[in-house]
């Protein structure tokens, strides 16, 4: 493991080192310098944002949401393998304190209070933002580390269109991606379709498994640890998308977007079972309809935006096993059905350039359902184990911002929301940033807020487990960051920033383990997660047609139990809590020539402990591991279409590593891809200015 970091680290000092070179051996072959001067976004006045642009979301037809995170900022992403359940998880805080947006309407799990990226194609993503801590109050409350905000548009292009995008990849993976859309000088239709299966039976060294090496008399003389495959990974997963936009005129606007998703998971074996693959079926099953419809005004001093949506989910999971009569026996037959009904309306107003106010109002109306088809209780007849609730989320806000020069600017932001029959105390938030010289554009903003969290329907109502006692988790948060913006025209760019960040959680919720022999869901008193976020951004013509790009971000994340102890023998005060990285880091280089590209990806997550104690024990932390991908790409452009040929390398030094206790990853595997996009001949129309 030493000799790969080592070779990480030569490779990443190699790629900078050859970056100087190129920049020092420039000729001076530079663009004219050009000053662009723009007055900056009131929307934005003291938010902390991470854009992704494009070529991030786009990279790969194979990846989800969860890769694209993971390699282009530093929140922590928990996978528990390959085809699985991925989180997100903002600066030192748990995934359900991250709210993900969809157009506008929330889509995390009333059940489970989180939103599951692994089920979320790039490619089904045109516009991507993260909103970090108290910046996520401008779009919803909840989001106690951030919010993801995801959302499609319509593609401008006239007439018909189309692409195809095949891939083929270790462990017999085939994904398959197709788009068709349309386009006039009022319409615009598009359809999305994404494919991926695979048997997933990629090879791992188990380390949790020791095996005896016996001489010829049957003695012991030795121990390794075997390699095994992935046992009953295999996945089918379907997305299908269909886009509608309406323009009557340049100021409204209409659109639909509605989102279907069929998935059938194998959820693998843990490396701590024994059995036979075949004495066992732990499979997960999800159908999942999104649909979003929205009508946008705009004026010239106000805009106004009505939403309504509809959420339709139904998950099964099914674990069967031999009982010893060699047929399969159910032991869980767990549904969960969930409905969620979607309103919101916004409105914007900006009177003179001085001023900007904002308001809007937002309403999720959840009918969920989880029961357990195997369990019946002695409650009545036939009553299966599990709730069937409803629950009303209503969110109002309002916001005044203040830019009196284009040098400084202030917003005082209130918001309040209701879950049920319970209302939060009004949110406050105030933002100041301000420019403070011209010369690299450096610049400071700054925040304080309040937030607070209403325990999911799991934390309060599942059976075994559920707490109807939880108290609402509340706190404040405070940042300040710096940022700055430098270039020499079309020669070469340098942006970055870093934020320092404090945040005090009261009511944490962490589901422990009791007596009873199941898990069930506690508030600890308090939780202190502060630390330093770091990101930079270098574009450079390195010489004629040589295109170079480079993004890195740091975390430096301490979140720490301040609670009482629960117990005389409770260790967990004064420690990080599990599954949170102290440190974590990317980084992506791209090198372009003539229709070449050469991408290098880069990750990193420092130790997490699995155990609240921080006990270093047997299983009682997992190691910092490195994780490097490398890609090379050719477009090709010939007369009836063009071609696009992508070759990827993902873990290439062969990290054995683990994102969770006792699932396994995949070491080094491979990945091709062709892409067609035929070449339609199109008649000119008007271009509307949305």
């Amino acid at each position: 493991m030493m000799i790969r970091r080592l070779m990480t680290y030569i490779a990443v000092l190699l790629f900078s080192v050859t970056v100087s070179k190129a920049e020092a051996a420039t000729p001076s072959r530079y663009l004219n310098e050009v000053t662009v001067t723009a007055r900056r976004p009131m929307k934005d006045i003291g938010v902390t944002k991470t854009v992704f642009d494009s070529t991030m979301l786009k990279e790969n037809v194979a990846n989800s949401m969860a890769d694209v995170l993971a390699y282009n900022s530093s929140i922590f992403v928990k996978s528990y393998g390959r085809a699985t359940l991925s989180t997100v998880a903002f600066r030192g805080t748990s995934p359900s304190h991250t709210q993900v947006t969809w157009n506008g309407m929330k889509i995390n799990s009333p059940m489970l209070g989180m939103t599951d990226f692994s089920t979320i194609p790039s490619y089904f993503v045109d516009d991507a933002s993260l909103l970090h801590g108290s910046s996520s109050l401008n779009e919803a409350g909840g989001g106690l580390g951030g919010l993801v905000k995801l959302a499609t548009i319509p593609d401008m292009a006239d007439g018909f269109n189309a692409r195809y995008i095949q891939g083929i990849g270790s462990f017999k993976t085939f994904d398959e991606f197709l788009r068709l859309t349309y386009g006039s000088e009022r319409w615009h239709l598009s359809t999305r379709v994404a494919y991926s299966s695979s048997p997933n039976d990629y090879k791992y060294v188990n380390h949790d498994k020791k095996l005896n090496i016996y001489d010829d008399n049957h003695n012991i003389i030795g121990q390794y640890y075997p390699t095994e495959r992935n046992r009953s990974g295999a996945y089918k997963d379907l997305n299908i998308l269909q886009e509608v936009y309406f323009s009557p005129s340049s100021r409204e606007q209409l659109s639909l977007s509605a989102w279907y998703t069929h998935s059938n998971r194998e959820l693998p074996l843990l490396t701590t079972d024994y059995g036979d693959e075949k004495e066992f079926e732990n499979r997960q099953r999800e159908n999942t309809f999104r649909g979003v419809i929205s009508w946008r005004h705009t004026r010239s001093k106000w805009s106004s935006t009505i939403n309504g949506g509809y959420i339709h989910t139904w998950m099964a999971y099914d674990y069967r096993r031999d009982v010893g009569n060699g047929e399969l026996a159910s032991m869980t037959r767990s549904r969960s059905l969930v409905n969620t009904v979607y309103g919101q309306a916004n409105a914007d107003f900006s009177p003179s350039r001085k001023w900007f106010f904002t308001a809007g109002l937002s309403a999720h109306q959840h009918f969920v359902r989880s029961i357990d088809k195997n369990i019946i209780t002695t409650d009545g007849d036939n009553a299966l184990l599990g709730y069937d609730k409803a629950r009303i989320e209503l969110s109002g806000s309002a916001s005044a911002k203040w830019q009196p020069n284009e040098r400084f600017g202030v917003s005082v932001l209130f918001l309040e929301d209701m879950y049920g029959t319970r209302w939060s105390p009004v949110i406050p938030a105030l933002f100041v940033d301000g420019i403070i010289t011209r010369t690299g554009n450096i610049s400071f903003r700054a925040s304080v807020s309040r937030n607070h969290k209403f325990p999911s329907l799991n934390d309060l109502y599942f059976l075994p487990g559920g707490n109807p006692n939880l108290r609402s988790e509340d706190g404040v948060n405070y940042d300040i960051g710096l940022s700055f913006d430098t270039g020499s025209g079309g020669a070469w760019g340098l942006s970055g920033g870093v934020t320092w960040f404090d945040s005090y959680i009261n009511n944490w919720i962490i589901w422990l383990p009791t007596t009873k022999g199941f898990f069930s869901p506690r508030n600890i008193r308090q939780v202190h997660a502060y630390g330093v976020e770091v990101k930079a951004n270098l574009t450079a013509q390195l010489w004629k047609g040589w295109l170079f790009d480079l993004n890195a971000s740091y975390s430096h994340t301490p979140s720490i139990n301040r609670g009482d102890p629960m117990s005389p023998a409770d260790r967990s005060v004064g420690k990080q809590l599990p599954y949170v990285p102290l440190n974590s880091a990317s980084f992506t280089g791209r090198l372009s020539w003539r229709g070449w590209s050469f991408l290098y990806k880069w990750c990193w997550y420092s130790r997490r402990y699995t155990m609240s104690s921080n006990d270093v024990a047997i299983s009682g932390y997992l190691p910092d591991y490195f994780m490097n991908n490398i890609s090379l790409e050719k477009g090709l452009s010939l007369r009836p279409l063009d071609l696009s040929l992508k070759f990827a390398v993902n873990n290439l030094f062969d990290e054995d590593y683990l994102s969770v206790l006792a699932h396994p990853m995949p070491g080094i595997n491979f990945e091709f891809f062709i892409g067609i996009t035929p070449k339609f001949h199109h008649k000119k129309t008007s271009e509307l200015n949305y």
